[in-house]
């Protein structure tokens, strides 16, 4: 990021980061002081975060503060300035330069949840509905054309929430990260494309 970059900035590439909606509440703790965006009946904070710029902080390398987000589900994140580093002209900022594993789904239900989630996906494989939906191919191609159709229209609401279901097992990759995704839509957010609220 550059050091112009706005606390409100930081915000919304966090947001990016995270692949979140930025529908929650949101603080962040630096050196004792809130600072956010605020939202109509709601906490308010006593800066404007769009005056705030990153470079007045003038922080010390390796020093640290803290980004709250969602407060029922208080996620809570220690935000590292790593280093002041100068500034390549060819380079569109902010950029993200590495990353490991998913974000947490938006509204999981905090820490413990996702933990609990991850537990989950790794030790419980879809295999009742894997079992579902290999069955009803097999009577398909097996079957006569008009009787197999209409035992398959009897168990098609039973049939597409084990599509869904396994769509969904195959969809949450917690172990990915996808840098370029995330440099897409920074780069949009500094385009100023509000494309990447829904990207």
């Amino acid at each position: 990021m550059r050091s112009t970059s706005s606390i409100a900035d930081l915000h919304y590439i966090l947001q990016i980061a995270f692949h979140w909606s930025d529908f929650h509440l949101h603080r962040f703790l630096i050196r004792g002081k809130e600072y956010g965006i605020s939202r109509a009946g709601c906490t308010g904070f006593s800066t404007d975060p769009k005056q705030v710029s990153l470079g007045d902080f003038n922080f010390r390398d390796s020093e640290r503060f803290l980004y709250e987000y969602d407060f029922c589900d208080l996620w809570q994140h220690q935000i590292r300035f790593e280093k002041t580093l100068p500034v390549e002209i060819k380079k569109t900022y902010p950029v993200c330069v590495g990353g490991a594993r998913a974000a947490p789904p938006e509204d999981c239900g905090g820490p413990q949840a996702y933990v609990e989630l991850l537990d989950h996906h790794q030790w419980t494989w879809p295999h009742e509905e894997v079992s579902l939906i290999a069955e009803t191919f097999a009577r398909l191609l097996d079957g006569k054309e008009e009787e197999t159709i209409r035992a398959c229209i009897a168990d098609i609401d039973e049939l597409q929430e084990a599509v869904s279901r396994l769509e969904a097992y195959y969809r949450f990759q917690p172990n990915h990260f996808d840098r370029r995704a995330v440099n897409r839509r920074l780069k949009q957010y500094a385009a100023g494309n509000e494309e990447w609220m829904w990207e």
